[in-house]
């Protein structure tokens, strides 16, 4: 569906102006659809993505810097997410005992658990946004966004 009929206007919207409303709209679809699969686990996608992150020390810790400089999000309180992450027992968070002005935070067993769990239903929702490109397309598209987010 072409974006002017996604927003209903027949103005000629410009292919700059296109481009960013498709994005954005591309974008709400895509999290909406994740935050389907999420939603019943009590998780938001920037909570999901402090798993994965601590998920890829392979057991070691991560300080809050490690965290915010991975996420997806820069935007996101760090602070806040792990406290959440802590309520529902899916990390721990210890100060380091070599610098007590570090927190280190370690992904738990639940935590890894829910992840097992989430992790075929987020593969099978991957799939399913890619599945009508062709194997070039996927890769033009990936090197589209790339350079298109690459700003001079």
């Amino acid at each position: 569906m072409k974006i002017e009929e996604v927003i209903k206007t027949n103005i000629n919207l410009g292919d700059s102006k296109k481009i960013i409303l498709n994005i954005i709209y591309t974008q709400n679809v895509i999290g909406d659809k994740f935050n389907e699969i999420i939603k019943p686990y009590d998780l938001s996608s920037e909570q999901y993505n402090v798993l994965r992150i601590l998920r890829g020390q392979k057991g070691s810790p991560a300080n809050m810097c490690i965290i915010q400089e991975r996420m997806l999000s820069k935007n996101s309180n760090t602070t806040r997410l792990i406290d959440k992450l802590l309520l529902k027992g899916f990390v721990t968070r210890e100060v380091c005992p070599e610098n007590r002005r570090k927190i280190e935070v370690l992904i738990t067993n639940k935590g890894l658990e829910l992840l097992k769990i989430l992790d075929p239903k987020i593969m099978e929702y991957e799939d399913l946004f890619a599945s009508n490109l062709s194997s070039s397309e996927k890769e033009q598209l990936i090197t589209l966004l790339e350079k298109y987010r690459t700003l001079k």
